[in-house]
């Protein structure tokens, strides 16, 4: 990712991505800006989401809900097209992962509801500005990700294993990562876990079930937030006829300010 790229317009971002670029992760593009997580469900299945992410805020924290067939992000992100305005979707039919695609548009349907979800990558730009490194961040990779042996609370047709993001923080800059990221409660907020991994679930941090592995340095100790990927677990859980996604690490960038999200 070029230095051009990275300090791109969120709009100009949507409209690159829009015209077929070659996807990569979002992470560190459009520093400030709220980058969201996306599930679109058929309008049958909506109530039931919206209530699943009211009881998981943690892991789900809504940013917008658009109508029934429309794709125009009004509030976070005027003139965008959520079909086509994300790098890369995943297309989960019964549970089952069917199709990786750039574009939506052969399957849109009319009574689509799409909820944009809160994104650590909102507060990663707050982290870094107060010299804490985040290696994914600098070098253009996703941040790793993990199912864990945390259940959400279900709701209607909705359940399954919480999805978890894990940043590695050096010992003596844990207690003010809490700090700022409690600032971000729309975001995933606080950590949910410090240190251990297998404590919730995840026997080797050099696995992860989504995103790629990061590099640990000798003081480091993993911590550990809820992910707005968790939507893509309960759909393997849940097994719905079907749902539409990011595919991990790959955003929708809104127009919104990180700091309009900010409690403090």
């Amino acid at each position: 990712m070029s230095m051009s790229t990275k300090f791109k317009t969120p709009s100009e971002l949507r409209e690159m991505f829009r015209s077929g670029a070659d996807p990569f992760p979002t992470s560190g593009l459009a520093p400030g800006t709220v980058q969201a997580n996306l599930v679109i469900l058929p309008k049958a299945l909506a109530f039931d989401f919206l209530l699943f992410c009211q009881r998981n805020p943690k892991a789900c924290p809504l940013i917008e809900v658009l109508d029934p067939g429309s794709y125009e992000v009004r509030t976070a992100a005027p003139g965008s097209d959520i079909r086509k305005d994300i790098p890369l979707y995943r297309i989960y039919k019964h549970g089952n992962l069917s199709e990786v695609t750039q574009s939506i548009d052969h399957i849109w349907q009319k009574d689509f509801v799409s909820f944009l979800l809160g994104c650590s990558f909102s507060f990663e730009n707050a982290l870094v500005q107060d010299g804490i490194k985040l290696p994914h961040f600098e070098n253009g990779t996703n941040v790793s990700m993990y199912t864990t042996n945390i259940q959400t609370e279900p709701a209607g047709e909705f359940s399954g294993p919480m999805v978890v993001s894990m940043r590695y923080i050096p010992r003596d800059k844990i207690v003010r990562a809490v700090q700022i990221t409690s600032r971000f409660p729309s975001v995933h907020g606080s950590p949910i876990h410090i240190g251990n991994p297998s404590e919730i679930g995840i026997l080797d941090l050099s696995k992860p079930d989504f995103g790629d592995k990061t590099p640990i340095q000798n003081d480091d100790v993993p911590v550990f937030w809820a992910c707005g990927v968790t939507p893509q677990s309960i759909a393997m859980h849940s097994q719905p006829p079907l749902m539409i996604t990011h595919a991990p690490g790959h955003m929708f960038i809104t127009d919104k300010q990180d700091s309009e999200y900010s409690i403090l």
